[in-house]
């Protein structure tokens, strides 16, 4: 059998068809020797804040077992066990406000006690949230948090120059913050027609139209995908507006050529 071998030049070709925003001169250039978190120097006082970090993460996936139904019921409030947790994360963060990785794990706590529809007003459903009625004015504070965390984390660790090396710790948070971002805006383009958004605070976000979410969204999870997260690159072009309605041409297109049997 013939073998195809492809170049550099050829494999940069097929990824700009797949995703017209590839740019193979921003490849992430990773350094495991430098400082696990740009803004935690000494490894000792790393090791102490990071541990912290761990013990309340283990104690949130343990919770989920219990959830799941996957180990034994050990705590008959799971709502508040979960708050209990965030609040020790809210110590962590006000202790070492610069400290990435447990703002998005916040971020990441939050959209599991509001969902991915935090930012919606109204009832607007989500049966994955453990709290399923939550206090509108709560929301919204909650709603604030989890986009301030979200920038905030990639503010910290984005490289300040390009061609800037980062830590493989960094880029997977850089990653697992702008695909939780990406996830967050993508929802809410999907049902702000349903329930206007009830963000308050003077973001930007307050005053964005659906197609506003959409693209934010596919950038998003294009940046999510540049730091790694292979699910977040493919999304990053699914959910591409501007690819959709290409599809959507060449779709009519080929049915004016082939009939309208064409995709069915």
């Amino acid at each position: 059998m013939a073998t195809v071998s492809l170049t550099r030049n050829d494999l940069c070709v097929l990824e700009k068809i797949k995703d017209p925003d590839f740019d193979p001169s921003a490849s992430v250039l990773l350094d495991p020797s430098l400082p696990r978190d740009p803004h935690i120097i000494d490894t000792s006082v790393y090791e102490r804040v990071s541990q912290r970090e761990r013990e309340i993460i283990l104690s949130m996936q343990r919770l989920e077992l219990q959830l799941a139904g996957l180990k034994p019921q050990t705590v008959s409030e799971p709502v508040q066990e979960y708050q209990r947790l965030v609040s020790q994360l809210n110590d962590l963060i006000a202790e070492y406000p610069n400290y990435a990785s447990a703002r998005n794990n916040r971020a990441q706590a939050l959209r599991r006690l509001y969902g991915d529809t935090l930012l919606l007003g109204g009832h607007a459903e989500d049966a994955d949230r453990l709290i399923q009625n939550p206090d509108t004015a709560e929301k919204c504070r909650m709603a604030l948090v989890t986009l301030q965390d979200l920038e905030t984390s990639i503010s910290l660790l984005s490289p300040k120059m390009a061609f800037a090396a980062i830590t493989p710790q960094a880029a997977k948070t850089l990653s697992l913050a702008y695909t939780q971002r990406a996830a967050i805006y993508h929802t809410t383009g999907k049902h702000i027609g349903e329930g206007r958004g009830s963000l308050q605070g003077g973001r930007r976000e307050s005053k964005w139209s659906k197609l506003d979410f959409e693209e934010a969204a596919s950038r998003d999870f294009a940046m999510g995908g540049r730091y790694g997260n292979d699910i977040a690159k493919g999304l990053a072009v699914s959910t591409n507006p501007t690819a959709k309605l290409c599809g959507q041409m060449v779709r009519e297109a080929m049915k004016k050529e082939y009939g309208p049997a064409y995709g069915n």
